[in-house]
Parts: structure tokens; C-alpha cells; sequence
């Protein structure tokens, strides 16, 4: 890709002191683009030159010495750089000395940042400013006394080691606040190589870091962004002749010309994807040196993530400690293809990041995932997706070991992608992950949020390819959604999502809402009140992920107008309806006494280690108050998720089947299984007493970024009974809550619909009154409070003990 000359590496003759800006000039006029060879060839000469003019100005004194700081100390000249200067003595009067090396830099016509100091003074300066002690951990000694500038080094260095702990937290507060002026190196349309995030500025930070030996940094492909970013600045240097550090768009050719990149998509890319390393990098030793130095000091801001020392399972395999997501000992990622996604999403829901070793773990370890994939592996997906601002994290650091691509195959095309467009504030792939991000927050006005997650995550995968981005998308994703394990229903919804993502946008602010072919038009389109709610909400989140000006209340209004007409016009969806019972549920139901029967799993993913852990629980009992809290109780009690719950009562008995999977570890001994459901029916087995010591003992599960639960009366679902619908974030013991809140309330539950998608469960309850029938207005509202409370209770004290 690169053009490189053989004539830069060659050696430069020493100039005259008069000779250098034309020696100079002669360097960098050689043809052939930036790179190391001509970077050290200009270091070198300005440092011959200088050592000259040095040894010129000082005569026979030998207490001084001339220091290169910064970016000339780390050999990074550039066209435009300044020469950053330091005059190092011992003592005495040395201004005359000082103008006799200054002026002929400037007569040079360089750019020159110059101190004289002592020592003592240099070490004071840089204990009271951070950026005074940046460019001095970078000191090199051009000419003179490099004892005395080593002497200087050490003692700084010294110094920085020993009040690092209490220096940090202001380092990073720099860091954040230039973040919020520059924003993201990888993100931007016209970046700041120098100051934006990610950028050759937090490579300084990223060494002072290192050297303050709180935390370890990443190296990976540091070396190769760093080299990205210098070569690019010097060319942004030699195309415009003049300094600058901004690549701005009219910039963009020239610089992608000079360095041999076919185009100027492909040279943002390359900043790109040197920005995310370095930024992921960053992250990742930031993380860790606050976390090292927070029990010294108070809390501080941070760029992404948040502290904890909590160790406890989290999920089949993973485990958190200090703070970070790791693998379990006895976890396989070579035997087990979901573990790589059951850990993203324990980390995410928990609000923590993934270990670097355990990614580094996971990239090379894990095997390939089965085609289809299983279940387990798409629900992960969606639990990863469902977590909120903490997906990014965890998504960029399995993106920079190349795990994502490996998942997704289709995802290499968008990844680090520019968009020309002002309006837009990421590239494609950052713009995908944050409408998901987005679509979080709308999981709750929708009946399939993973449906509404995954469509968020491809609704612009076709861009980057030849041809119209939403008829690539429709082809990609009619392939990715069978890939993922769709059934070619929910595949058929993920299509019209992505075909239909801008149909909202574009007919609210185009077209004559009063025109009756107007919302026609949508309604046949979109077909189900489903796939409308489905749109909105990916409208609300696509505009979001976008920016500013792709929003306004405005245009959110004409768009919530057009979608109330289109579902008017489709006279709404079908409403919940109870599950219906197979010939053999229905035999039990007619028996009597307590029957319990677990189905055990059969392994369906090629080379796992075992079982599939999905498990199918049947129970049917004589009918009484908290039947349903008491099996889900004792389900969890097991550490048991419930994925899905269809519950019935027939006359005097109720019929329950929950398809349910471990939280980790291996699935219960079914004999012990039954025998609890059997005690805790009998009233031998104190469910709720041991739900409450176990909630005390688990792991903290954050609940940070997750939109308030939504619990409603449908209207009209049936004439037998009073339906209330539950969509929450789940949690451990959320169905025990629940139907124990119901209960408590004076209804009976005479059917469910319980399901969990992802990290989000869509529980539907059919109530009736005691004496049978439907509740009465009133009574059905109060039963909605206190189901409302229930839920946020929960949430409230998972937020505490986080």
C-alpha cells in the first residue's frame, strides 16, 4: 500500500551551521512517502546541528547540556513539529549561552519551545505540572553533559513513581476533559491526530503510565498505530506545508495520495483503526491503574466502566474478580463454543470489562461456533446487546482481538468504515453498536426485544459495499439471521427491519400525513403492529446513534402522529392468549396429588463438553395461593433461569412447564429437583427464607443504563380474566417476586406467559378475582402498583449492593 523510497534511510552529511535549513528542505523534499526511515533521518540532523551550534555557544564549559523533550526527545520530528528545547545547567548566568543557541533556531525559521533550568528547577516544575512532566519522562541529551540529563530523568521518574497514586487522578482528568473538546480519534470525520482521543497524545499518556509501574500496558498493536499515526501526520505536514494536526476532509486526498492509500475511506480507516487500539488500550490501563490506586483516594471520573473487588460466578464458566470478568478454572473455551459470548454478556449485565488476558484467551482458545448457532449463543448475543453503555466496552475489546469478525463474518466490511456525512458521529460499525446501545432503552415497548436488538446491530450492514446499503443490508441479513438461528419468521422481521429503517423518517418529514394512501401505504408495508413497534423503536435509536441534527421533537412528533394513524389502520395486534395444553399436560391435570417430572437435556452442539443446558421442569398440584412463586422459588433456588413458563389451571389443578437453564455450573440432580418442589409444596421447605440468604450472597448485578420496567393492564385480551403484562430487566428470583406480589394481592393466576429474551424478560399474566371472572377496574389497577413496586424494589436493591 505504502510507497517507500530506499534514498530516506541514507545517511545525511553533518551541515554547516549555516547549511541546515537547506539541508533540511533537501531531506524532506525527497520523493517517497513519511515513515520511520525519513522521521530518524530528520532527528538525526537537527541533532548534528544543533550539537554544533551547542558546542559553539559554550565554549569550554562543561556543566551544561542541550535536551530534546517531548516529541523531539521520543525522535518524533515531524515537517511542522516544534523543536522542544531544554537548557540544562548547574548554576550561574548562562542567558548569553541560552540566545546563542536560540537564535540560530529561529533564524532557521523553526518553530522553537525553549526553557533554561537547573535541575532542582526541573524536577519542582514537573512535581507541580503534569505536562511539564511528560515531555521530561521523553528527555534525551542532544550535546553537553548527558550524565547531568540522565541524573534529571531519574529523579523525575523517581519522583512520578512515588506520588503516582495521588497524581493519577488529575492525569486522567485531563484526559477525560480532552476527550469532551476533541472527542474520538476513531470516530471522526476530520479527527485531531495529536488530541483527540485515542490519538498521539494518549500514546505520551500511555507511557507515563507504563512508567509509573501502578499498571501494566497493553502492547499489542501499539507499535503499528503509533507508526499509522506519525506517518499520516507527516503527511498532513508535507501535503499542506504548514503544521497541523487536524485532517480535514479537503486534506484527505492529497495526504491518502502521498502515502499510496487507494482513497481517502481507505485513510480514515486507517486511522480508525489505529485510534480503537490505542483507545482500547487506554481504557483498559486506565481501568486498571484507578482501580489500583482508589483505595488512596476518592472516587474520580472515568472514561467508561466502574470499580469493584467483587469475586463470585456470574454466569457457566465466568467468574468476576477485582473487578474485572475472568474465566472459572474449570472453564473450556476449546471444548465450549458459547463461552466467548456467555462472557461478553455476564460482563456487559454486570457493568464490569473483560480481563485482557481473558480476551486474549478467548481469541486464541475458543472454537469455532456451530452454523446455525445454538440457542444459548444467540440469547448471549442478546443479552450482550440488552446492557447498555457497558456493551461498548465489551464489544470493542473482542472487536481488537478479532472475535467479532470471527462471530459475525459480515461484520469486516463495516468495521472501522467512515461515513461522509456531517450528520453522522461514528463509523458504521461504532454507529451499529451504538443504535443497540440506543435500542436498550426501548426494550420495553416492544414484544420482541431481541429481535429489536439484533435488527439495531444490522440495520446498515450493506454500507461499505458497492451498490444501495439497505438492498445489500436486506441480502446480508436474509443469510446472518438463519446464521444467528432465527426461524425464518423472526429472519423475515429482521429483513423487513432492515429494508424498512428509514420508512418512518422519510414518510413523516415528506409526505401529507392527512393523505389517506399515505398511512396505507406504511401499514402495508410493515403488516403487524409488531413490526411498526419493532421500527419505532429502531427510528428513535438510529437517530440517536447519529447525532444531534438527525433528531428533533419536531420531527419525533410527525413520526409518533404517523405511527399511531398506521396502527389505527391495522386495528392493533392480536392480543396475549393463554398457552394451550398437550394431550399428556392435560391427563395430568386431571390426576391429582403432586406430580413433578425434568426432562433431561440432550446435547445439539457439536464438540461441546457436555449437555446442552436447557432443561424442560413439568409440575402439576392441586391449585392454591402461591403455587406458581413457590415452583419458581424453588427453581431458582437451583440456580435455575427461567427461559419460558406456560401455566394453566383446569377446575382444581394447575399444570406448569418451565424450560429453565443453569446460571452456571452444571444442571440439578432431577431427583433432588423434584423432591424440593414436592417439600416446598408440602410447606417443609422455606423457600422464601433461603431465596433471601442467597440474594444476600450473590454476586452485585448491575441494573446502570436499564429503562424503568413497563407493567400494564392489556384491554380487551380476554373475557375471562384480567391480562397483565411485565417487561423488566431480568434478575435472580424476578419470577418469585412477581407472582408472590400477585398473590399477595389477592389474585389468583389462572394462566402465564413467561419469556426471556436475552436479559429482558415479557411475563403475561391472566388474573381473576376470587370469586372467579375478571377483576374490577379498581382492584386490577391496585394489583398493577404492587407488581410495580415489586419490580423496582428488586431493581433498587441491586443497585445498592452494586
Amino acid at each position: 500500500m505504502r510507497r517507500t523510497d530506499p534514498r530516506v534511510n541514507a545517511s545525511v552529511n553533518t551541515p554547516t551551521l549555516d547549511g541546515y535549513p537547506a539541508a533540511r528542505a533537501e531531506l524532506l523534499a525527497r520523493p517517497g512517502s513519511p515513515g520511520p526511515g525519513r522521521r530518524q533521518a530528520l532527528v538525526s540532523l537537527t541533532d548534528d546541528w544543533l550539537a554544533g551550534i551547542f558546542t559553539a555557544a559554550v565554549g569550554e564549559r562543561t556543566d551544561l547540556a542541550l535536551v530534546a523533550i517531548g516529541g523531539y526527545g521520543r525522535a518524533e520530528l515531524a515537517p511542522g513539529s516544534d523543536v522542544d528545547l531544554l537548557l540544562l545547567h548547574r548554576g550561574g548566568d548562562v542567558a548569553d549561552i541560552a540566545d546563542r543557541i536560540w537564535y540560530p533556531v529561529w533564524d532557521a525559521g523553526l518553530q522553537l519551545d525553549h526553557s533554561v533550568r537547573t535541575p532542582p528547577q526541573a524536577r519542582r516544575l514537573a512535581a507541580d505540572e503534569l505536562t511539564v512532566l511528560l515531555g521530561l519522562l521523553d528527555a534525551r541529551a542532544v550535546a553537553g553533559d548527558a550524565a547531568l540529563v540522565e541524573s534529571l530523568r531519574a529523579s523525575v521518574l523517581a519522583d512520578w513513581r512515588a506520588f503516582a497514586a495521588k497524581r493519577l487522578a488529575a492525569l486522567h482528568e485531563i484526559v477525560v476533559q480532552r476527550t469532551d473538546r476533541h472527542g474520538e480519534l476513531a470516530h471522526l470525520l476530520e479527527p485531531d491526530l495529536k488530541e483527540s482521543y485515542g490519538g498521539l497524545r494518549d500514546l505520551t499518556v500511555l507511557r507515563a503510565l507504563a512508567a509509573s509501574w501502578v499498571a501494566d500496558v497493553p502492547h499489542g498493536s501499539l507499535t503499528a498505530a503509533r507508526a499509522t499515526l506519525l506517518d499520516i501526520r507527516d503527511g498532513l505536514h508535507r501535503s499542506t506545508g504548514r503544521r497541523a494536526d487536524r485532517l480535514l476532509l479537503q486534506e484527505q486526498d492529497p495526504v491518502a495520495d502521498l502515502l499510496g492509500h487507494p482513497d481517502a475511506d481507505d485513510l480514515l480507516r486507517s486511522v480508525s483503526t489505529a485510534g480503537r487500539a490505542i483507545a482500547y488500550a487506554s481504557d483498559a490501563t486506565w481501568h486498571r491503574a484507578l482501580r489500583a490506586t482508589a483505595t488512596r483516594r476518592g472516587p474520580v471520573r472515568r472514561l467508561r466502566g466502574r470499580l469493584t473487588t467483587s469475586r463470585a460466578p456470574l454466569a457457566d464458566g465466568v467468574v468476576a474478580q477485582d473487578g474485572e470478568v475472568v474465566l472459572a478454572e474449570q472453564a473450556r473455551p476449546d471444548r465450549d463454543p458459547v463461552l466467548v459470548l456467555r462472557a461478553a454478556a455476564a460482563a456487559a449485565q454486570a457493568g464490569l470489562r473483560l480481563a485482557p488476558h481473558t480476551v486474549t484467551r478467548l481469541a486464541e482458545a475458543s472454537v469455532p461456533m456451530p452454523v446455525p448457532w445454538p440457542r444459548e449463543a444467540r440469547e448471549a448475543l442478546v443479552s450482550l446487546l440488552g446492557a447498555g453503555r457497558a456493551t461498548v466496552a465489551v464489544w470493542e475489546a473482542l472487536d481488537q482481538v478479532g472475535v467479532i469478525t470471527r462471530l459475525l463474518p459480515w461484520w469486516s466490511h463495516v468495521r472501522s468504515t467512515p461515513q461522509r456525512n456531517p450528520v453522522h458521529r461514528f463509523t458504521v460499525d461504532r454507529h451499529l453498536v451504538e443504535t443497540a446501545v440506543y435500542a436498550s432503552d426501548y426494550t420495553r415497548t416492544v414484544a420482541r426485544p431481541d429481535l429489536l436488538l439484533v435488527g439495531s446491530l444490522l440495520h446498515d450492514i450493506g454500507k461499505g459495499l458497492p451498490g444501495d446499503h439497505t438492498d445489500v443490508g436486506m441480502r446480508i441479513v436474509a443469510e446472518a439471521a438463519p446464521h444467528l438461528g432465527f426461524d425464518a419468521d423472526d429472519s423475515a422481521v429482521l429483513v423487513s427491519l432492515v429494508r424498512y429503517h428509514l420508512l418512518l423518517p422519510d414518510t413523516a418529514t415528506r409526505r401529507d400525513l392527512d393523505d389517506p394512501a399515505t398511512v396505507a401505504t406504511v401499514a402495508a408495508a410493515v403488516q403487524t403492529g409488531e413490526v411498526l413497534d419493532l421500527l419505532h423503536a429502531l427510528t428513535r435509536a438510529d437517530a440517536a446513534a447519529t447525532g444531534p441534527a438527525a433528531w428533533s421533537d419536531w420531527k419525533g412528533a410527525l413520526i409518533a402522529d404517523l405511527v399511531n394513524r398506521t396502527r389505527a389502520a391495522l386495528q392493533g395486534s392480536p392480543p396475549p392468549q393463554p398457552p394451550e395444553l398437550t394431550p399428556e399436560q392435560e391427563a395430568w391435570a386431571a390426576g391429582s396429588g403432586v406430580r413433578v417430572s425434568v426432562a433431561e437435556p440432550v446435547a445439539d452442539i457439536p464438540g461441546a463438553p457436555g449437555p446442552v443446558r436447557t432443561i424442560s421442569v413439568t409440575v402439576a398440584a392441586p391449585d392454591r395461593r402461591g403455587l406458581l412463586a413457590t415452583v419458581a422459588g424453588v427453581l431458582s433456588l437451583h440456580r435455575l433461569d427461567v427461559r419460558a413458563a406456560h401455566i394453566r389451571t383446569i377446575g382444581t389443578r394447575a399444570v406448569s412447564v418451565w424450560t429453565a437453564e443453569p446460571a452456571y455450573g452444571s444442571a440439578p440432580r432431577p431427583d433432588a429437583l423434584r423432591d424440593d418442589v414436592r417439600r416446598a409444596l408440602e410447606g417443609s421447605l422455606d423457600v422464601p427464607g433461603r431465596l433471601a440468604k442467597r440474594a444476600r450472597d450473590a454476586a452485585p448485578r448491575s441494573t446502570h443504563g436499564s429503562p424503568p420496567p413497563v407493567v400494564c393492564l392489556v384491554e380487551g385480551a380476554s373475557a375471562r380474566a384480567t391480562v397483565l403484562e411485565v417487561r423488566a430487566h431480568d434478575a435472580p428470583g424476578l419470577l418469585h417476586r412477581l407472582t408472590n406480589a400477585l398473590t399477595a394481592a389477592g389474585a389468583d393466576i389462572t394462566a402465564a406467559r413467561v419469556a426471556t429474551l436475552g436479559s429482558e424478560v415479557v411475563d403475561v399474566f391472566y388474573l381473576q378475582a376470587p370469586a372467579g371472572g375478571p377483576l374490577d377496574a379498581d382492584a386490577a389497577e391496585a394489583i398493577a402498583v404492587a407488581v410495580r413496586r415489586a419490580v423496582e424494589a428488586g431493581d433498587v436493591i441491586e443497585q445498592t449492593e452494586d
